[in-house]
């Protein structure tokens, strides 16, 4: 990431963050518990905000959270199929809600 893009936190920041994406598949592997693995990700969560100037925080948790969705450890909708965005009438029925019974 190049330090003029509106998401650059400086250099030990984005590292930190390379790294702990490069690092979830194993989080996954050693700790094979929900608790343990929500402890593992928090630990790395925290210790990249401490490093965050608080001008940039809003940016770095916002990029933290998505990385914690796409692997499960945060809420949030991951998405798993892709539209093509002329399939409109697909995109329309998948928003839909099922009938409550």
């Amino acid at each position: 990431m190049h330090p003029v893009d509106a998401d650059y936190a400086g250099p030990e920041v984005e590292a930190r963050i390379h790294e702990l994406e490069q690092e979830m598949p194993h989080l996954y592997l050693r700790h094979t518990t929900v608790f343990a693995l929500a402890s593992a990700w928090a630990e790395r969560y925290d210790a990249i905000i401490a490093l965050v100037s608080p001008d940039k925080r809003a940016s770095v948790e916002a990029r933290l959270a998505r990385i914690g969705i796409r692997w499960g450890v945060m809420p949030g909708s991951r998405v798993t199929i892709e539209f093509n965005v002329s399939d409109v009438t697909a995109l329309a029925m998948a928003r839909r809600r099922p009938p409550r019974s």
